[in-house]
């Protein structure tokens, strides 16, 4: 059997997961269904929004299965009725084992982090907030444990110093496309040779990529330069680093950072505390420098740049970052 032969079965919900749909589609691979999330009210007119996935499966006129529980016995009875010979995962829920095993050819996922580095909902984030100088993307086959299945491909990507994970996901979605294409060809031809994530080594304080919640997402300007500076650049743009601006005559402000720079250097400064021209420049102190901020937003208000920030806000100076 031939990769383009084998009946599939994509599942997914972002931007990232649309990336590899679409190579299989357009390179004639044989998908015969997409499953994807519900419906769900966004925005300030909560009206219903439907995935990027769904969105391109619709105009590709690819069946579409959303279903609230994954193991509803009608939502399985479907499924199994698309009869396919291969399951693909991508930026997907947990699935039971029923799903997964449904399949001969069994059901592979693409992971943002070359395993068993970063198992877990946030491997890009946390790579980059580590201050790792290497990240990828790797396909394995499903088993019971969240992201221990057998290895099957990888290919790593140099993180550039300056690199935030809002591009290094850009730059994985394609490379990631790729790999579940050459995925597919092996597994369909047999010439995959699986790998036991057991037998490879890693850092245990990089085994694990948790869920990232709003209080993670706080800078701390206690710590040292390259941890804060590496914090922001691994939640920009999203859900992006903050921090609390105060002063003893105002309410605090909640402010978010999306770019900084860092001038590492000898000072007698509080942490946290702002320094400001008022119109060009502003910087916040580290115990071992000062990150100027490039890009920020405060809570409210649209994204800018510094200096037009300034136009708005030259009372910067007068706050204190908490």
């Amino acid at each position: 059997m031939t990769g383009k032969e084998v009946r599939i079965v994509f599942m997914g919900t972002p931007d990232f997961a649309v990336a590899s749909l679409s190579a299989l589609v357009e390179h004639g691979y044989n998908v015969v269904g997409v499953v994807t999330a519900p419906d769900k009210p966004a925005g300030r007119g909560q009206k219903m929004q439907q995935s990027a996935v769904k969105s391109y499966a619709q105009v590709s006129m690819i069946p579409v299965l959303q279903p609230e529980k994954l193991k509803n016995e009608a939502f399985l009875a479907e499924l199994a009725a698309l009869k396919a010979d291969l399951q693909i995962i991508v930026a997907f829920r947990m699935l039971p084992e029923a799903v997964w095993k449904m399949p001969p050819l069994g059901t592979f996922n693409l992971h943002g982090s070359l395993l068993p580095r970063y198992r877990g909902a946030a491997p890009l984030n946390w790579a980059i907030m580590n201050g790792d100088s290497e990240s990828g993307v790797t396909t394995f086959l499903l088993k019971q444990e969240i992201d221990t299945g057998n290895i099957l491909f990888f290919e790593k990507v140099t993180i550039a110093p300056d690199q935030t994970v809002g591009e290094l996901h850009d730059q994985l979605m394609g490379i990631g496309a790729g790999l579940v294409l050459k995925t597919v060809d092996a597994l369909a031809d047999g010439t995959a040779i699986p790998i036991d994530q057991n037998k490879l080594e890693i850092e245990p304080e990089k085994l694990h990529a948790p869920k990232i919640f709003k209080e993670d997402c706080r800078i701390d300007w206690n710590l040292g330069l390259q941890k804060n500076y590496n914090k922001i650049r691994g939640l920009s743009p999203y859900p992006a680093a903050w921090t609390e601006l105060t002063s003893p005559s105002k309410e605090p402000i909640t402010l978010k950072i999306f770019h900084t720079k860092t001038e590492t250097s000898s000072h007698s400064h509080t942490p946290g505390t702002i320094l400001s021209d008022q119109k060009k420049w502003a910087k916040i102190a580290c115990p071992d420098g000062y990150l100027w901020l490039t890009d920020l937003q405060l809570a409210g208000k649209k994204r800018m740049g510094i200096e037009e920030f300034l136009r708005g806000f030259s009372q910067i100076a007068a706050y204190r970052a908490l």
